[in-house]
């Protein structure tokens, strides 16, 4: 019958089709979750005491080195595919700077990112080994607590994972696909919850609604056309083994996922919103969390291979941070914008008007590669080749890449380095690693590149081996440098 009813969808007209894939869900929510409504009263994470805050969480990350052979990716790593992904996340942060909706399919919602305030720290694993260009976590899920790879997003609201019975489709994950029949804990979430209400401005999608039961149905889509759809739910989070699981949890369970996510369960949502997992946490550990991004491509010796993720206001206080006010954006809230004031090469700052860096600038977790006006990042170009071609010749560009050289990272001895500061002072100091990038034997480039659009956006390449932390409570973010150790 499913097969049937799949042949039938596809045989529609590809608008016609698109749409159907997410009424398809809604009408189709009384056969996979019938068994799982049940009356409750609809909560954030009820469990927690303001009063009370507990100690932060840490989680560990690791780069596709150091991850366990049953995790490899089975094709290589491909970065004309980064790329690709990369600039499809740019364009979508852009459009939703400029309230346009990124809906090239019915599945249409934000992506997935979260985080508590007491120390608790995760390992973070870099996503090329399953796939991703960026970071993911273990966490656990349901009771029994099963644990899924998940793609940490400060840009995402809403996190979600593969579901079973995957009614529509389900991409190959690392890890066993979450079956919430099997969660003694799991509840779907009804459509006059008040977390359904709250979808459409968190994904800026507005949720469907089954008639049969009642069931919320979330979109979650993203700018390079991936996207999820399925049942708003509700289960136990355990973000490690030893530490008490928080109940109550709101993700979605998808039975739609199409598009760049990989071999990961899922996403982990991080952004400045009550849904995320940041927002749900936050009155157990505090509005905060930190993190340090191990190296990926460019690691400069193997100790750089494992990063964290902590969570909570307690992991604010293990690094000595320089901060820089968080800067209020009316139309993304969700997203962390910085004020950049300033980049220096060799420690002399570029030849630009301080009116070449007004403009909206993200510090992202999803994109890789850093984006910068035009006009600086010519003018960045042009110091850094200054410098740089006195001793490396010359090479071809690659894709967004344009400025490169022939050698290799770890024998290129003379690298100026460069300095993206941000009001106060706060900034990075980016050696070799943190500014070079092999893209193939005996040519590297520079990981920066020009915006096509009017933003600016901090990516994880240039964030790897900083502790970066997110004290959201008291609107700022702070950077130590010194390595994940």
């Amino acid at each position: 019958m499913k097969l049937f009813q799949n042949k039938m969808l596809q045989s529609l007209p590809s608008g016609v089709y698109r749409m159907s894939l997410f009424w398809f869900i809604v009408f189709s929510a009384h056969l996979v979750l019938a068994s799982s409504l049940v009356e409750f009263q609809v909560q954030f994470a009820d469990n927690d005491n303001p009063r009370q805050k507990q100690e932060g969480m840490q989680l560990n990350l690791y780069h596709v080195k150091g991850l366990d052979s049953s995790q490899t990716s089975t094709s290589p790593f491909s970065f004309s595919d980064m790329i690709t992904k990369d600039e499809e996340r740019v364009r979508f942060l852009h459009s939703r700077l400029t309230n346009k909706e990124s809906v090239r399919n019915s599945a249409t919602t934000d992506k997935l990112r979260g985080g508590p305030s007491l120390v608790s720290t995760t390992p973070l694993k870099s996503g090329l080994s399953i796939g991703s260009g960026n970071y993911y976590v273990k966490i656990g899920l349901g009771t029994p607590a099963k644990y899924f790879s998940m793609i940490v997003d400060t840009g995402s609201s809403l996190s979600w994972l593969q579901c079973q019975p995957c009614v529509i489709y389900c991409h190959v994950q690392v890890d066993p696909i979450f079956t919430p029949s099997t969660s003694k804990t799991y509840k779907a979430l009804p459509c006059s919850s008040s977390q359904c209400s709250s979808l459409k401005s968190s994904t800026l999608n507005a949720p469907g609604c089954s008639n049969a039961t009642g069931a919320c149905v979330y979109k979650a889509s993203y700018g390079d056309t991936s996207f999820s759809i399925g049942y708003l739910s509700q289960d136990v989070l355990t973000l490690t083994p030893s530490e008490a699981p928080s109940s109550g949890f709101v993700y979605g369970c998808g039975q739609d996922n199409q598009g760049l996510f990989g071999r990961s369960s899922g996403i982990i949502g991080l952004a400045n919103d009550k849904i995320s997992m940041l927002g749900q946490l936050s009155k157990k550990y505090g509005n905060a969390f930190s993190y340090c991004l191990p190296s990926s491509f460019s690691a400069p010796n193997s100790s750089s291979l494992s990063g964290f993720l902590s969570i909570g206001a307690s992991s604010l206080a293990s690094s000595p941070y320089k901060f820089t006010p968080l800067v209020k954006n009316q139309k993304i809230p969700s997203l962390y914008f910085l004020d950049l004031t300033t980049i220096t090469v060799a420690g002399k700052p570029l030849g630009v008007s301080a009116s070449s860096y007004n403009v909206p600038t993200i510090i992202d977790s999803g994109t890789v590669i850093t984006r910068l006006p035009v006009a600086v990042y010519n003018a960045l170009k042009k110091s850094f080749v200054l410098i740089m071609s006195k001793k490396y010749a010359q090479a071809p560009g690659f894709s967004i890449l344009d400025t490169c050289f022939k050698g290799s990272v770890k024998e290129m001895s003379t690298v100026p380095e460069i300095q993206i500061i941000f009001r106060g002072g706060a900034g990075l100091e980016l050696k070799a690693h943190n500014s070079l990038v092999e893209i193939e034997k005996g040519t590297t480039c520079l990981a920066i590149a020009a915006s096509s659009n009017p933003i600016s956006i901090i990516g994880n390449y240039q964030q790897q081996t900083f502790k970066v932390a997110y004290d959201v409570a008291n609107f700022k973010i702070g950077f130590a440098p010194g390595g994940c150790q």
